[in-house]
């Protein structure tokens, strides 16, 4: 039997904060401490608080304890790491200033606090926030408790895509769409929600915040899971966070059990050759997981005694690959028991590459540990070991595989040498031809020295320890890659969000994924009449549009950001009819008239027989671009799309002028002796008979 146990199992970070807080209470010994619910999700844990008089209260007690809390006996409520409602904290504090003798201490995981900030700062009335997590759990009603306006909880993506496809989801297009996860929450479910999202909705604003402790611990349980026989996660019945690794364990390796104590642990497993490996949730203590240790381990050490006689006479020899059991460490040297009275010694040097590596870190008592045999001495029963040497060529066998599977594979470039770049992708040494760097022909190959790339394995020869790589081929495998998943959920009507890369006089180019762009015709771009793009748009804004038209085969891609409900002529109808009164602002004349802004996009004509009661030569005379004025709209035309306006219809007609007699001492004639006044540009005098005095 061999028993490996993940490296990030049991308490995280924000559970061992709570533990060890609400335990330095209890050490004071000043009050009585109460917990505000399960301060974790772990039965043995919590009965081991119950005996030590920590008793869990909820929402209904508090006020009586609060109440009865005294100077000579006081009381401390703690937080549980889940959180809690925010109108429960909030009752919690006034009852705190109420009594000096009612301490509250909050044990809220940091990482749930976050999200608390978020659901608070990030939501208004008018927001749509939706949070993947189980409904019921304290952590999710918490975080619930601080968001406001419209809120949604899913558990999974198919309750998320069932709502979808029976619901009308547009005021999540048309509102601030917020979207986090519960802390614990399962990572790959979590990816598929957001790619859910993103397909009906451009909008979201995506918040990460699962716990970064949780990612790993379900990242070092998937990559242990498919390499043995059983999985054994250890971990309460009722604790989110281990049902969720039990899930992603389960997938990978079938023979999953979930247990709470080593008494839990299925009677199969006594006595087998399994490879076993040990995972543990966030609330697991650790002294659960080496109580889960200690019995694997005397499973494994209750061996028959033939299965002793055969181990006492093993020989051990050069070249042999071993496994052996830690039983000492040192500045130096580790020493493991490798069986047949041999004690096998790996020196620092033969241990790792890192030469300031301390092996007390890399190592401890009772971890099994591979190794090369360099020499062996029966006399002494001392073998000299290498672990380097295992490592390297199992990181060999592991790249030649990866070579087969035409993997990529991510490293730095340590190196520029005249016909290329090294990589070193832990100990193997994986040259780059410069032809294959991706760097222009004579290009500065050191420019990549120090920097992180991708690389797709072309070859390997393992005897002869050569690899060979491609940075160019990576980037064009990735590219692939990308258009693949673009083309496989791309279709006419989508909205992506994207940026603008180029400008022609005919429209922009706007790359709404990485890799991929489309085109928006200058004519689709705005409602508006704009003689080129960058009356709308500059290089590097960001832009919503839809996919208008699509050719795979030529990467071809048409959008454009019109819709009819941003048609100005439909706007125009939705405000204003034939009689209203609009305030519009003048953007252009022409000689026989003024042209002016309805609404954005839509223009109207002032005749210059409608902008003033009085005789004007031209608009300019009276008006100024830019400026704005009220209008009555005196028609529509519908099969033009065409609107009059008038600003004198809005203005009095001016008083008749009076008629002046003419004085009996006044000789002069005009006409027939009667004269009307103008304000006539030119100051003329018009007369009856139709002549002009100047």
């Amino acid at each position: 039997m061999k028993v490996t146990v993940a490296g990030s199992s049991g308490f995280c970070f924000g559970v061992r904060r709570a533990t060890e807080t609400l335990e330095a209470a209890i050490a004071e010994k000043k009050s009585k401490i109460y917990t505000y619910g399960d301060i974790i999700h772990n039965r043995q844990y919590l009965d081991k608080l119950a005996r030590m008089g920590v008793k869990s209260i909820n929402s209904e007690q508090v006020d009586g304890i609060a109440a009865d809390s005294t100077e000579n006996e006081p009381s401390t409520v703690v937080i549980r790491a889940h959180g809690i409602t925010k109108s429960e904290e909030e009752h919690l504090r006034e009852l705190e200033s109420g009594n000096p003798n009612f301490r509250v201490i909050d044990c809220t995981c940091p990482f749930v606090s976050k999200v608390h900030r978020i659901a608070d700062e990030q939501t208004d009335e008018d927001s749509v926030f939706i949070l993947i997590g189980a409904e019921e759990h304290p952590e999710v009603r918490g975080i619930v408790s601080w968001a406001r306006g419209e809120c949604h909880v899913f558990a999974s993506k198919d309750e998320l895509s069932r709502y979808i496809s029976t619901h009308d989801i547009s005021k999540w297009r048309e509102s601030r769409l917020i979207m986090a996860a519960q802390t614990t929450q399962k990572l790959s479910e979590w990816i598929f929600c957001i790619e859910i999202i993103q397909k009906h909705c451009t909008n979201v604003e995506i918040f990460d915040t699962i716990c970064s402790v949780t990612e790993r611990r379900q990242s070092e349980a998937a990559e242990l899971a498919p390499e043995v026989d059983v999985m054994l996660v250890i971990g309460g019945s009722h604790s989110s966070n281990t049902k969720k690794l039990y899930d992603v364990c389960r997938e990978l390796c079938p023979r999953t059990y979930m247990i709470e104590t080593a008494n839990d642990i299925p009677t199969e497993l006594f006595g087998s050759t399994y490879k076993i490996g040990i995972t543990a949730g966030a609330s697991t203590p650790d002294g659960l997981i080496e109580e889960v240790k200690t019995k694997m381990a005397e499973l494994e050490n209750n061996k028959s005694f033939e299965e002793l006689i055969d181990e006492s006479l093993k020989t051990i020899n050069s070249g042999d690959i071993v496994t052996g059991t830690v039983t000492s460490v040192s500045g130096t040297e580790v020493h493991l028991d490798i069986g047949g009275k041999t004690t096998g010694i790996i020196t620092l040097e033969q241990f790792t590459d890192d030469p300031s590596a301390k092996l007390s870190e890399l190592v401890k008592v009772g971890d099994q540990v591979r190794a090369f045999v360099i020499k062996n001495s029966d006399i002494d029963g001392i073998a000299m070991l290498s672990k380097r040497r295992v490592d390297s060529d199992a990181a060999w066998l592991t790249m030649e595989e990866k070579a087969k599977e035409g993997a990529i594979i991510e490293g730095k470039i340590s190196e520029a040498v005249k016909s290329g770049l090294v990589m070193m992708v832990g100990s193997v040494r994986v040259f780059i031809p410069a032809s294959l760097s991706g760097v222009p022909r004579n290009g500065d190959l050191s420019a990549l020295v120090g920097t992180t790339q991708k690389v797709k394995i072309k070859e390997v020869d393992v005897r002869g320890k050569r690899a060979y790589g491609s940075i160019r081929d990576a980037a064009r495998a990735e590219r692939r890659a990308r258009e693949e998943a673009f083309w496989s959920t791309a279709e006419i009507g989508k909205w992506y969000t994207g940026t603008v890369k180029n400008m022609t006089v005919y429209g922009v180019f706007v790359e709404i994924a990485p890799g991929i762009e489309g085109m928006i015709h200058i004519s689709e771009l705005t409602w508006k009449h704009v003689k080129h793009p960058s009356e709308v748009v500059s290089v590097g804004d960001t832009i919503d549009a839809y996919i208008i038209d699509m050719n795979r085969a030529e990467h071809r891609i048409s959008l454009g950001c019109k819709t009819e409900e941003t048609n100005p002529w439909r706007l125009l109808h939705e405000k204003y009819s034939v009689g209203d009164t609009a305030r519009v602002k003048i953007v252009s004349f022409t000689p026989f008239g003024a042209f002016a802004e309805v609404v954005p996009g839509q223009d109207g004509l002032i005749h210059i027989s409608e902008i003033s009661r009085e005789r004007i030569a031209k608009p300019a005379d009276v008006l100024e671009i830019g400026q704005e004025v009220d209008a009555k709209i005196i028609a529509i035309d519908e099969e033009k799309q065409k609107v009059s306006l008038s600003i004198k219809a809005l203005s009095e007609p001016a008083a008749p002028a009076a008629v002046e007699e003419k004085p009996e001492d006044d000789d002069s004639s005009y006409g027939n002796g009667v004269v009307y006044s103008t304000d006539s540009p030119n100051d003329s005098v018009y007369t009856e008979d139709g002549a002009d005095e100047n």
